[in-house]
């Protein structure tokens, strides 16, 4: 599962993600991606079963590049616990996503293989995705 190997702070405040992404919003490797359109938090476990479902689909050919990594600590107190006492203890790591996010790129396959390999993936995430393809992408000289 995804998560740092060290942090400076073991906690962190919940913060708000408003607005769009502003970094991270183009295809930077691959030909394919798919794009967040919500602001949502994603959990090291979704983003490894959406890697999963893509590597599994694709029968391990061609490259698949990851875009989010889950670095932000979340706390959550026991059950049946009174108010006060001090924050949480972490529990696990999110992605803050924010709508215009690339979340998965994909790179050498074909356009139908591709498109079904993400939309597996995204069937793993809690936002809503749109595919995307690169623009100066030309389907005949490709595999």
């Amino acid at each position: 599962m995804l998560q740092p190997k060290k942090t400076k702070f073991r906690r962190q405040q919940k913060g708000s993600a408003k607005g769009n992404a502003q970094r991270g919003h183009q295809l930077a490797f691959g030909s394919f991606g798919i794009k967040s359109l919500q602001t949502k938090w994603i959990t090291g476990r979704q983003i490894e079963a959406a890697r999963i479902a893509v590597t599994r689909y694709m029968q391990r050919q061609g490259q698949i590049w990851i875009r989010i990594f889950p670095d932000k600590p979340i706390t959550r107190k026991p059950a049946d616990v009174r108010m006060g006492k001090g924050k949480g203890s972490p529990e696990g790591f999110v992605a803050p996503v924010t709508p215009g996010r690339i979340l998965i790129e994909v790179e050498g396959v074909s356009f139908d293989v591709a498109k079904e390999a993400l939309r597996l993936a995204a069937q793993k995430l809690p936002v809503t995705t749109k595919f995307i393809v690169r623009r100066d992408y030309d389907a005949s000289q490709n595999v």
